[in-house]
């Protein structure tokens, strides 16, 4: 793993991110889209995020690490990691940390990395 600036996956960050927070404010009463398909995206956002600035060979490994890091995020949802961390509700940080645990959630973790590992193997098989 080495730093290297790629602006094509900066782009795809950013335009994911857009599109998540569409999703959370426009989408919000849409419960299937708020509840479930931005979960499934926020991995390829984490993905393609550290694709913008690490040059990492083996994506296998770092989508399993993705999706272990969103694990980890949601067991500390349920460990109630924003009441620790004094998080008040509705705050852009208790938003993004997110404060109720679901095995839907991870669920959706590792659709959206399959979905990765998918588009990885597709994309290699091209070339």
């Amino acid at each position: 793993m080495k730093f290297k600036f790629n602006s094509r996956y900066f782009l795809a960050t950013i335009i994911i991110f857009l599109i998540e927070v569409l999703i959370a404010t426009k989408l919000k009463n849409l419960f299937f889209v708020r509840a479930y398909l931005g979960d499934v995206i926020v991995v390829i956002l984490i993905y393609t995020f550290i694709l913008s600035f690490f040059e990492i060979r083996n994506k296998t490994a770092l989508i399993t690490g993705v999706f272990i890091f969103s694990c980890l995020i949601e067991f500390a949802q349920y460990l109630g990691i924003t009441k620790f961390l004094k998080l008040k509700p509705g705050s852009i940080a208790h938003i993004v940390v997110g404060s109720s645990f679901s095995w839907w959630d991870i669920l959706c973790y590792f659709a959206g990395c399959l979905i990765l590992l998918i588009f990885v193997k597709i994309k290699k098989n091209r070339l």
